[in-house]
């Protein structure tokens, strides 16, 4: 495609069709006419070419068989007839290619134009050096049009001081079509780069759409990633704590056993009902699907009591007063699911004898969470929780936090052995 045309693209099309009932039937008619005959000059430009080649050079040769040159050529004409002919045809054929070199057929044509005008013949085919100068205004610098009117207009001079009755009929003429040639191609052309660059801020538009729609959905597939991690992450370990102990129980006091496999099978339900949700709401669109809400605080207490029957002590603490408007759904989640984290991390991690504390204290500004725990085992060092691959819970809480302006550290318990995690949140109400 050559740069002095624009093609639409299929977005924009679709875009036009869905707009055909507010145009004018005499608009539409002439625009889609328009439009099929760009399409064939984009795919045959040669055919194109020489068409209006063909019909330039058959015009020029009628005039001259016509005889209708004399009628516009002064008395004391010196031209053969023969000569007059070849300038006919050598202003015509070169149009062949007037928009691939159009600077090139009016240095051409320049000459001709100098003996036709010097002869006196001033042949009506002259003005065919217009059509390659409205195409250098087209595409080309105005320096290079500047060149080309200059190549136009001094034959035309020339004859005038040849000639000098001329400068009424001709020069002026001349001069005027050459200023009306420019201005409407400066007209065209600007016509034609403000289409281009509103096509080109619609893609990119339609490409900056296309990238944040890639962005949301990477990170709801990191949202996702992470509940799920939450959900069958913390249920496992319960459900492995209960199994184990429900193992050693059946040794010595078959109803706790008994109890430990009821435990169990609670856990394993609540885990698929979880599990059910979040992948309904990722496949099921329809308005009368569940949406059962995410965990809030409220919850925290049945969460404690599963991991007790899991095997772990926990000892929940609150400080301060929490208010209705306390935390939004979306930071309560995030407390609840870095609690759930830190007291999965200390059944799957901790060795020993241990026990978990959960310490929330509320201020007018901030909710601060601790989870500390007396357990020791293999890899809870400082080190590990601040490698540059440290583990994704670990991670996953600190997102969790960054989310809504917060902060989360972890790491061991300084005076004794044990581990710790450590979240502040600022409230809904907390500009920052």
């Amino acid at each position: 495609m050559r740069s002095d045309e624009v093609s639409t693209p299929p977005r924009e099309r679709d875009r036009d069709r869905d707009t055909e009932g507010t145009v004018p039937p005499l608009t539409r008619i002439i625009r889609d006419a328009l439009d099929r005959l760009r399409a064939f000059d984009r795919r045959r430009p040669r055919v194109w070419d020489a068409a209006v080649t063909g019909f330039w050079t058959v015009a020029a040769v009628l005039d001259y068989t016509s005889g209708g040159w004399r009628r516009t050529a002064y008395e004391d004409v010196t031209a053969p007839e023969f000569l007059v002919l070849l300038m006919s045809l050598g202003f015509s054929l070169p149009l062949l290619w007037r928009r691939t070199h159009p600077l090139a057929v009016v240095l051409l044509m320049t000459p001709i134009s100098l003996v036709n005008v010097w002869t006196g013949a001033v042949v009506q085919a002259s003005l065919l050096q217009l059509i390659p100068v409205f195409q250098i205004v087209l595409r080309s610098s105005f320096r290079t049009v500047g060149a080309a009117a200059l190549l136009f207009v001094v034959p035309v001079l020339s004859g005038g001081f040849r000639i000098p009755s001329g400068w009424g009929q001709e020069v002026v003429s001349y001069v005027w079509g050459l200023v009306f040639v420019v201005l409407l191609g400066i007209a065209v052309r600007t016509r034609r780069e403000y289409t281009e660059a509103l096509v080109e801020r619609a893609h990119r538009l339609e490409h900056e759409r296309d990238q944040q729609a890639r962005l949301a959905a990477a990170a709801e597939r990191t949202r996702i990633a992470r509940e799920m991690h939450d959900i069958i992450g913390h249920n496992l370990s319960v459900i492995t704590g209960l199994a184990d102990g429900g193992a050693y129980a059946a040794r010595k006091n078959p109803e706790r056993a008994g109890q430990a496999l009821e435990a169990i099978g609670t856990t394993s339900r609540q885990a698929l009902s979880e599990l059910r949700r979040l992948l309904g709401v990722l496949r099921d669109d329809h308005p009368d699907a569940e949406r059962t809400p995410q965990p809030t605080l409220d919850e925290l207490t049945p969460l404690i009591e599963r991991v007790r029957r899991a095997g772990l002590p926990v000892h929940l603490e609150l400080n301060g007063e929490r208010t209705p408007r306390s935390l939004t759904p979306g930071r309560q989640l995030t407390v609840y699911r870095v609690i759930q984290e830190a007291l999965t991390n200390t059944l799957k991690h901790a060795t020993g004898p241990t026990s978990a504390t959960v310490t929330l204290t509320y201020s007018p500004t901030h909710l601060d969470a601790r989870i500390t725990d007396t357990g020791t085992g293999a890899g809870r060092t400082a080190e590990t929780a601040e490698a540059p691959l440290a583990a994704q819970g670990i991670m996953g809480m600190r997102e969790r936090a960054a989310l809504y302006d917060g902060t989360l550290e972890a790491g061991p318990l300084p005076e004794h052995p044990g581990w710790q995690v450590q979240l502040r949140l600022p409230l809904e109400d907390t500009h920052q």
